[in-house]
């Protein structure tokens, strides 16, 4: 036994994590195709499992939070060029 760990790459991960969710073949199965401890496969299952709820709605979160945080800008800005304009007509109206 060599002792060197192997890191695997997310989408070999996510494949490996896919198959065993789909239960066409066993862990131990899975585990010789690829040369992955079955541990290893079960712990990506469950992380898999656990993370797919979030895929759908963390992006939309994130999105609607930065469409939020720039309708607040844009509302600020609306503001301080209400603001600006205003001075500038009143002190137009002082000049004539």
């Amino acid at each position: 036994m060599s002792g060197v760990r192997k890191r695997h790459s997310a989408p070999f991960k996510a494949k490996v994590a896919l198959e065993a969710i789909k239960q066409d073949k066993t862990i131990a199965q899975l585990s010789g195709e690829y040369g992955v401890h079955s541990n290893q496969i079960s712990r990506w299952k469950q992380h898999l499992v656990l993370e797919l709820p979030g895929i759908f709605t963390g992006k939309k979160k994130a999105k609607e939070k930065k469409a939020e945080e720039l309708q607040a800008e844009l509302y600020r800005q609306i503001g301080q060029l209400k603001v600006e304009l205003d001075w500038v007509k009143k002190k137009s109206e002082l000049l004539c």
